[in-house]
């Protein structure tokens, strides 16, 4: 885990109040220079998930960087476009959507990765080859911690099923398609290397099927730590085994492949932080209640997938531990930590939740009517940067339309 800047985030809580997102620029900038690193010396290229936290700030540091932009829908990709993004640096790869908008990203003219033989037929059957496409495939890998966030095993709606190759093969020859890359992606929280090596061989398989690839896209799944002690992907090695196997399988294809990979999580979970205010410690016969000004409307994780959140307690820091049952003020049942020790917990104190930077904000909502919470970007020593204002009430009301008051003004 990455050291905690208290003072930072402290000067952030009140310079912008709580409950309130913060990114930090530098730790993106470090996760990213471990994956440039570790896949050195080979054509390798890195598309930022973007659904793991769209923020525009965001992204155009990402941009910055050098990286692709990773798109599961038409305004993640129109939101790639307004960072600054060329369409050939945007992949778009969704699911279960409608011809129209697969069409409306070719008009972009961004990287079309198809998951789906009925919308491939039929864009194969439009356009022929006069556009190239990638084709997910699902290879029947279940990777990862959680089942409910593995993409690859039999029972997943996502990619094509290996054992459709020659159905695939049969719409490719049929319409003429252009294919130039073939994608997978198995799941996420993935530390043992040996999964993406079987992954790779699934791909490698496919690819002799298909004589004219540019690339293999083995999408990301990489661990990052959730608490002290972590494990997370040894990227290291995980280059090292992977940028062999593409050389050998090369010698063999008679071409050099690029290898892509669609890094989320990894990039921005630690690089950010949910920080909220105690709003008040009540106890009961069972436990101690640590109850924050926030709630699963803001961090919905530990409710939809039991993750785990490291929680610390900046404003004090050094008290004596005690046992607290971390929960919102959403009028469900929203608790972020049972039983978690922690520094002695105040009414007024503010606690940080760590790894709140993929898939915090970016899932958040209004539940319960209360607004979604301010984003704010640290970058060196440079002073906190407003990224997002937080909601107000206005904010609610808008695209509403009070047809009583439409009535009156009519009359």
């Amino acid at each position: 885990m990455n050291p905690l800047p208290t003072p930072a985030l402290l000067a952030a809580a009140a310079e912008f109040g709580t409950p309130l997102y913060v990114y930090q620029a530098d730790v993106i900038r470090a996760q990213y220079h471990k994956l440039t690193t570790a896949f050195a010396g080979h054509p390798t290229r890195f598309f930022y998930a973007c659904k793991s936290l769209t923020n525009v700030a965001i992204l155009r540091l990402m941009r910055e960087l050098g990286a692709g932009l990773d798109c599961v829908s038409i305004n993640e990709v129109r939101l790639g476009l307004y960072a600054g993004f060329q369409p050939q640096d945007l992949l778009y790869t969704p699911n279960s959507v409608t011809f129209d908008e697969l069409v409306a990203a070719k008009d972009l003219g961004v990287n079309l990765n198809i998951d789906n033989l009925s919308l491939l037929e039929r864009f194969g059957a439009t356009f022929g080859g006069s556009y190239p496409v990638c084709v997910r495939l699902n290879p029947h890998i279940a990777a990862g911690g959680n089942y409910k966030i593995s993409t690859g095993h039999i029972d997943s709606k996502f990619g094509i099923s290996i054992h459709q190759l020659r159905h695939l093969e049969r719409v490719v020859r049929g319409t003429g398609l252009d294919v130039r890359g073939l994608h997978m992606h198995t799941g996420s929280e993935i530390k043992d290397v040996s999964v993406y090596l079987r992954a790779l061989e699934v791909l490698f398989e496919a690819a002799r099927h298909f004589p004219g690839l540019d690339y293999l896209d083995l999408g990301s799944g990489f661990k990052v730590p959730y608490q002290p002690g972590d494990t997370e992907t040894d990227m290291t090695e995980l280059g090292q085994q992977i940028l062999a196997a593409f050389g050998a399988f090369e010698a063999e294809y008679g071409r050099p492949l690029e290898a892509r990979f669609e890094p989320g999580k990894y990039l921005v979970s630690e690089a950010g932080y949910l920080l909220a205010e105690v709003a008040t410690v009540k106890h009961t016969t069972a436990t101690v209640f640590a109850g924050l000004n926030t709630g699963f409307n803001h961090l919905i994780r530990p409710m939809m997938y039991e993750s785990y959140h490291h929680i610390s307690n900046l404003s004090h820091p050094h008290g004596p531990e005690r046992l607290y049952t971390v929960v919102g003020n959403i009028c469900e049942t929203d608790t972020f930590a049972w039983d978690r020790r922690l520094p002695e917990v105040r009414e007024g104190d503010i606690l940080a939740l760590h790894n709140a930077g993929a898939y915090g904000f970016e899932m958040s909502s209004s539940f319960n009517s209360r607004p979604r919470p301010a984003e704010v970007l640290l970058d060196g020593d440079a002073p906190p940067r407003l990224i997002r204002r937080r909601q107000t009430f206005e904010d609610l009301l808008e695209g509403q339309i009070d047809y009583q008051l439409s009535m009156s003004n009519e009359q």
